[in-house]
């Protein structure tokens, strides 16, 4: 299927750079959005920086754009005030921007750290409650909060993709269940912006056919999809892999340790 005119935050990101290489291929028109600045790399590619923070700058440079993957933000636990900041007002002033240009689509990058705290023996689904593991989670909660009222209240499609332990393969113990490959996170971003435009809104956890995967994959009714990748291949070149997984402990793994947010506080 043939994109019409894509935008995509965050387009010098980890994801955003994966993403531009497939996207340029099926779209009509690429708008790449950043706040470093970017060169077109193809005919099709259109580079403005921007800041998110800027509404008026946000609501410009996405003019001309049928549908928008937002990946752009604080990638990280940090400050709270600078995940409200540039997280949850750069995804309002993303989603505004939407609503007042007439876009189609908007693809938000969430993350599986919205539901970091519910445990390694729970088989996590989009409608459980959320139970953020940081600070960093809260925002995410937040930017799909606000994507479910613009569903709701303005009639845009939103779909929130909770995004896994994006690598190039996976690294540590904990990926085995999280991981997100390179080839998979396209697939998702692509279901996600084909989906069917009767897809008013929709949380889905974007993560590989991990064997030990504790998140639910998602019904290919809302986005249609099936990853390919397993990082049970990788286990035997990950330390402690051969160890069985506590089921009691919080999926987060280190994220959800207190250290990870306290030194993020005020003294």
């Amino acid at each position: 299927m043939r994109l019409g005119t894509v935008a995509l935050t965050g387009a010098a990101g980890n994801i955003g750079t994966v993403a531009r290489k497939a996207l340029r291929d099926e779209a009509e028109r690429l708008i790449l959005l950043d706040r470093v600045p970017l060169r077109p790399e193809a005919a099709n590619e259109e580079a403005r920086t921007v800041d998110l923070r800027d509404a008026a700058a946000v609501e410009a440079a996405l003019a001309g754009a049928d549908q928008v993957v937002h990946l752009g933000g604080v990638p990280d636990e940090a400050p709270l005030p600078e995940l409200l900041d540039v997280n949850v007002l750069g995804t309002h002033n993303v989603l505004e921007a939407a609503r007042r240009t007439g876009i189609d689509r908007v693809v938000l990058a969430s993350s599986n750290r919205v539901t970091g705290f519910h445990p390694v023996g729970h088989h996590t689904d989009p409608e459980d409650p959320v139970r953020p593991d940081g600070l960093y989670g809260v925002s995410k909660a937040a930017i799909e909060a606000l994507g479910r009222l613009y569903a709701d209240k303005f009639g845009l499609s939103v779909i929130c993709l909770r995004i896994g332990s994006f690598e190039p393969a996976p690294t540590e113990p904990r990926h085995l269940a999280t991981w997100l490959s390179p080839r998979d996170a396209i697939g998702f971003v692509r279901a996600a912006l084909t989906a069917p435009p009767t897809v008013r809104f929709a949380t889905a956890y974007a993560v590989s056919a991990n064997t030990r995967r504790f998140w639910q994959v998602p019904d290919p009714a809302v986005l249609d999809y099936a990853p390919v990748d397993d990082a049970e291949l990788h286990a035997p070149a990950i330390p402690g892999a051969d160890h069985p997984a506590d089921p009691t402990a919080p999926q987060a793994g280190p994220y959800a340790l207190p250290e990870f947010t306290l030194r993020h506080l005020a003294p």
